[in-house]
């Protein structure tokens, strides 16, 4: 009984931390900035009273506009990045705005990590880091994840998950069918077994551990450039612990978890961000909503995580219209199977059953149809 009634306290509790973040989301604009910049503050005082210096992981657009908001309340913290692993003129944007540049990180042999590396001893990174952790527990079968692929399959977690039935562990059916056939005897099932591995692993091998290496190294805490509104993992925790968190393993801030992707691009504006050619340009539509004109979201330029939300001309074709030397390496050649025959994104592309064909400067669709980029 006392085990119950704390658990419902503690549910409660984060209810209404949730409840309370949700009511600072539908806040105006200048509330948000405001409110910012007191967290922003609070962070770098609390920080360096605990003897931390701070810095700003910086990548793509939000996390510039997010160094040049805290250059502009006056906290000077270093800007870091991996920038070999962003677009090149974002790459560009960071030598102007005098990021530190973080070296890849280095195996026992010294040998450095990099994108072909990854994906080629690890897998693709695809669809989204969680489902790309369960399809890669599944193709790599120990006794130990037993209990967890079996949840990964039906839904059911057992004594571990509290004898759930119907438990978000368990992937779409549609993923199931596409990448479960290792578990075919064990489950009883008939799923297929993908011709490529999958891995979520690129991100901690390519940028948090490097950034984190650094951080370490300069006894240093960041401010991340995360909003809650983007959703994904990091959503609930956000919403939980709020723009600033001192925990015994993590400490950082994010100052935007309550913005939206409007009240980012307005403090971009405001804070005149040199915007990476990749974006295109900030512009309102006819409703009077901002929106950047080419790229909304970046990454590196092997991932293929959210893809399949994106319309064509999705994160690929703008690839092979900026870049067609880098595009054909992707598509084509970034891997090679155990016949010694080179592949890449197109292969695990065409499986999940999104296009990505051209015929000269005409985007090809998977049922043959053409269109004009």
């Amino acid at each position: 009984m006392g085990k119950n009634l704390l658990d419902e306290n503690l549910k409660r509790e984060r209810d209404k931390k949730i409840s309370d973040f949700i009511v600072k989301q539908k806040q105006p604009y200048w509330f948000k900035k405001k409110y910012a910049t007191i967290r922003a503050k609070e962070f770098y005082d609390e920080a360096t009273s605990r003897g931390y210096n701070v810095h700003v992981s910086v990548g793509g657009l939000d996390s510039i506009t997010l160094f040049m908001f805290l250059r502009s309340i006056g906290i000077d913290a270093v800007g870091i990045s991996v920038s070999n692993l962003e677009d090149v003129t974002i790459q560009r944007v960071h030598k102007q705005l005098g990021i530190t540049r973080i070296p890849p990180l280095k195996d026992k042999n010294g040998k450095p990590y990099n994108k072909t590396r990854i994906i080629q001893e690890f897998g693709f990174p695809v669809l989204s880091k969680e489902i790309a952790s369960k399809i890669e527990l599944l193709q790599n079968q120990t006794e130990k994840s037993k209990t967890v692929r079996h949840a990964i399959i039906t839904g059911e977690t057992g004594e571990y998950g509290g004898f759930q039935k119907h438990s978000r562990m368990k992937l779409p059916k549609k993923y199931l069918q596409l990448f479960a056939g290792y578990e075919n005897e064990n489950e009883g099932v008939d799923y297929q077994i993908a011709p490529f591995k999958v891995s979520s692993k690129c991100c901690k091998y390519l940028k948090e551990k490097p950034c984190n290496d650094w951080a370490k190294e300069h006894n240093s805490v960041p401010y991340l450039g995360l909003m809650a509104s983007e959703g994904g993992r990091r959503q609930k925790s956000l919403m939980i612990n709020g723009c600033n968190y001192f925990g015994k393993s993590t400490i950082r801030s994010c100052p935007f978890a309550i913005f939206n992707r409007q009240d980012l691009l307005q403090l971009a504006i405001e804070l005149k961000v040199p915007v990476p050619e990749i974006y295109g340009t900030i512009e309102k539509d006819s409703n009077g909503n901002l929106y950047t004109t080419k790229a909304q979201r970046t990454g590196c330029s092997m991932c293929g995580f959210g893809i399949q939300l994106e319309k064509r001309p999705h994160r690929f074709d703008i690839l092979h219209e900026t870049n067609m030397k880098e595009w054909d390496y992707w598509m084509n050649k970034c891997c090679v199977d155990e016949q010694g025959n080179k592949y890449g994104w197109g292969k695990v592309l065409e499986y999940i059953g999104i296009s990505w064909n051209w015929n000269g400067n005409k985007m090809v669709d998977l049922d043959g149809q053409m269109k004009i980029f």
